[in-house]
């Protein structure tokens, strides 16, 4: 059986709709608001990328939208239910998968993956979930033997062996080398096409990139952008940089159309053009300069508010 039989079809897949939806979300730790006004939309089926620096508010927010924190004020809804009075049946539909697992070291794979099966109503089967992460040549073995990735891929299975319509990954792959980064990949590429909704934390942006449908960047917070990794603050509409060679040294030009550029180059250069490289801002990019923008924004803000 393959892993992607082995993940089953999802009751929700195909659906359309709003698995989390946030207004005017706000938490105040006394004076300080980690969240401030956040409003948000996570789309049934779609992994979800929120991204921002540390403190920026992201873990604030995840717990509670997974029920485990309360707010100042703002509405929430998730799966069509406040978490703040989430019952047992509506944590059920969730997934959890957070930065450090469960201390069980003597129980092997198999026995930890069968024994958080039966918290939940309708689970998967424990073989089929074992075999999908990637750990089925380690069923047997005792967790404290595993490796850090294949303990995260354990954490992994643990989170999604209850058939979650909705999956919180927190900084999953944290740890992983290349090789168990991209089979994480997969995976939830795996689950998404399964209908899977996941909310994904990430510092790693080539990950959010790679997987994320939408991406939001929060930072004091408060949402800076929202967009698809493509499109994020503007991406394809910023200024390329096209860079070449010739018998002078290096060049380097920014413009708004770089097809043109190109084209007047190999005229110029009678078709190959040395050393030609055109370069779109990264995601990264675009990240950091978001986060830059905010902070001179802020500290504008402060600056003027000091002044009255």
């Amino acid at each position: 059986m393959t892993a992607v039989t082995a993940l089953g079809a999802h009751s929700a897949a195909g659906a359309a709709g709003i698995s989390v939806s946030v207004r005017g979300l706000v938490k105040r730790y006394g004076g300080t608001a980690a969240v401030d006004g956040l409003d948000l939309e996570i789309r049934t089926g779609e992994v979800f990328s929120l991204l921002g620096p540390n403190g920026a508010g992201k873990t604030t927010t995840t717990e509670i939208l997974e029920g485990y924190r309360s707010r100042d004020a703002g509405e929430v809804t998730v799966l069509g239910q406040d978490p703040a009075h989430g019952g047992p049946l509506w944590r059920s539909r969730l997934g959890i998968v957070l930065q450090s697992s469960p201390e069980n070291a003597e129980l092997t794979v198999q026995e930890m993956v069968s024994h958080f099966a039966r918290y939940y109503p309708s689970p998967r089967d424990a073989d089929e979930v074992i075999e999908a992460v990637g750990l089925d040549a380690k069923r047997n073995t005792r967790t404290r033997a595993l490796s850090g990735g294949q303990r995260r891929r354990l954490d992994v299975a643990l989170g999604i062996v209850g058939r979650p319509e909705l999956l919180f990954l927190d900084e999953p792959t944290t740890g992983f080398d290349p090789e168990a980064r991209h089979a994480f990949w997969d995976l939830v590429r795996r689950l998404r096409c399964d209908g899977t909704t996941i909310l994904l934390t990430t510092h790693y942006l080539d990950e959010a990139e790679q997987l994320a449908d939408r991406v939001g960047i929060i930072a004091d917070g408060r949402l800076l952008a929202l967009d698809t990794p493509d499109h994020l603050g503007g991406r394809l509409a910023h200024r390329a940089r096209v860079r070449w060679q010739d018998g002078a040294g290096a060049h380097e030009e920014v413009t708004e159309h770089p097809t043109r550029l190109v084209t007047e180059l190999a005229v110029r250069h009678g078709g190959e053009v040395p050393g030609l490289e055109v370069v779109r801002p990264s995601l990264e990019d675009v990240y950091l300069s978001l986060l830059e923008k905010a902070a001179k924004d802020s500290g504008s803000a402060t600056t003027e508010e000091g002044r009255r």
